[in-house]
C-alpha cells in the first residue's frame, strides 16, 4: 500500500509563505503524478495543484495560480508546494495525492491520499 507522508504547513500571516512537502513510499505506476487538494471546514475537498513525474507538466486551480508553485524531486518521490502571498481563504487541511494522471481534479477518483496537514492563514 502506498503511503504519502506530508510535512510542513502550520500558521502564517496573510501575505506570508509556507512550504509543504510530501514523500511517497513507493512508485505504484510506471507513470504517475503527485499533487495537492485542500478542504476547508464545511466545504468540499478541492483540487489545488498537480505535477506529472515524467515530464513535469503542471496544473493549478485558478484560485492559486501565480501564488503557489508545485515542484518535484523524482529520485526522492517527493512533491513540494510553495505557497506565497497567502490569504485567509487558503486556510484548510491540505492533502497530498498520488494518481495516474496529473489532470485529475475530482477528489472522488484520486488513487492515493496522505493524512493531511493543517494550513492556517491569519488576517
Amino acid at each position: 500500500q502506498v503511503q504519502l507522508v506530508e510535512s510542513g504547513g502550520g500558521l502564517a500571516q496573510a501575505g506570508g509563505s509556507l512550504r509543504l512537502s510530501c514523500a511517497a513510499s513507493e512508485r505504484p505506476f510506471s507513470s504517475y503524478a503527485m499533487g495537492w487538494f485542500r478542504q476547508a471546514p464545511g466545504r468540499q475537498r478541492e483540487f489545488v495543484a498537480s505535477i506529472d513525474f515524467t515530464d513535469a507538466r503542471t496544473h493549478y486551480a485558478d484560485s492559486v495560480k501565480d501564488r503557489f508553485t508545485i515542484s518535484k524531486d523524482t529520485a526522492k518521490k517527493t512533491v513540494y508546494l510553495q505557497m506565497n502571498s497567502l490569504k485567509p481563504e487558503d486556510t484548510a487541511i491540505y492533502y497530498c495525492t498520488l494518481d495516474r494522471d496529473y489532470r485529475t481534479t475530482y477528489y472522488k477518483i484520486v488513487n492515493y491520499w496522505g493524512q493531511g496537514t493543517q494550513v492556517t492563514v491569519s488576517s
